[in-house]
């Protein structure tokens, strides 16, 4: 657990910078360093949160800074189960669940797939592509399930990570929207960059975005409230299907960052099913296909997985509304 500094100013320190005080009284740590800290948040003085290092102390404040667990530089195995497809020397094929983050990032420092691939391929990973992402050569969003290829040497990464970028990947995906899509099947195209207004979202820009082109079909309609499609990526932009889907008012079920308000369809969705479709607590997404030949035989090789057990309920709970 990372260290909590608590201090009582004094009365000689009253009206000193808040930096500086906690800087000289704590004494391990530089004054630029509890600087940055202060402005991230990490300091409160009485229990209440304050972020300007020049804040004149007050004698008596009860002050705490909080600094960060100290991050591993490089990711530690982790012994965390995942379903595998295939594997050879080359390469692993598995079925990411929902909820599983691919690769270390803020906030998600540990527990990801690559923590449980270095516990499971050993010694033979590390360093493939990088230290923090080894192996990785595409990824799905935490809460999409679906399958995923990593390469597991430099020759097998190189060689998938061309051809991804060439598209010559078969990629086909399982949304469940909200809506009736018309047409029943088409293309959406739009470049996709950071939305100017949060940039935490993407969006559909006409500016500084890469094009991107996501053709969808219809195979299933409930009470022409929602619709499942199947989707092929022609690109592979950040979030590229949730977007598309989202821009055309048709936004993935569930989807936590482009499903804005209920939709007014959901009032034609019989209950108890109304309520799963409006709880369901994810993107109901899936990549359910994933085709490409093998880097080093050539073979022909494609995986096609089912949908995972929350997403096929909730289709069940339509289908006998």
């Amino acid at each position: 657990m990372p260290e909590i500094f608590r201090l009582i100013a004094p009365p000689e320190a009253a009206g000193q910078r808040a930096d500086r005080y906690l800087a000289d009284s704590i004494g391990t740590l530089s004054r630029s360093r509890v600087k940055t800290l202060i402005e991230a948040g990490r300091a409160t003085r009485d229990g209440t949160v304050f972020t300007a290092p020049a804040d004149p102390v007050r004698a008596g404040g009860a002050y705490e800074l909080a600094p960060p667990a100290v991050v591993d530089a490089v990711p530690r195995a982790q012994a965390i189960a995942f379903t595998i497809l295939h594997e050879d020397r080359h390469l692993i094929v598995l079925d990411k669940p929902a909820g599983l983050v691919v690769h270390p990032a803020p906030g998600h420092e540990d527990g990801t797939l690559v923590n449980a691939l270095l516990a499971h391929c050993g010694d033979s990973l590390p360093g493939i592509g990088g230290e923090r992402r080894p192996g990785i050569v595409h990824r799905l969003d935490r809460d999409t399930s679906g399958v995923m290829v990593v390469a597991k040497t430099e020759q097998a990464l190189a060689a998938l990570s061309a051809k991804f970028a060439a598209r010559d990947i078969e990629r086909a995906y399982v949304a469940l929207v909200w809506g009736l899509v018309l047409p029943a099947s088409g293309e959406i195209e739009g470049a996709i960059g950071r939305d100017p207004r949060d940039r935490k979202r993407m969006a559909l820009v006409t500016r500084g975005g890469k094009a991107a082109l996501t053709r969808y079909r219809t195979t299933g309609v409930y009470h022409s409230a929602a619709s499942l499609l199947e989707c092929r990526l022609a690109t592979g932009r950040t979030h590229q299907i949730r977007v598309h889907l989202a821009s055309a008012g048709h936004p993935v079920v569930g989807d936590p960052v482009y499903l804005r308000r209920i939709p007014a369809v959901s009032r034609g969705v019989p209950e108890p099913a109304r309520g799963r479709l409006l709880d369901f607590p994810r993107q109901a997404l899936h990549a359910a296909v994933l085709g490409f030949r093998h880097p080093v035989t050539g073979h022909e090789m494609r995986f096609e997985t089912p949908l995972p057990e929350d997403f096929n309920g909730l289709l069940g709970a339509l289908s006998e509304s």
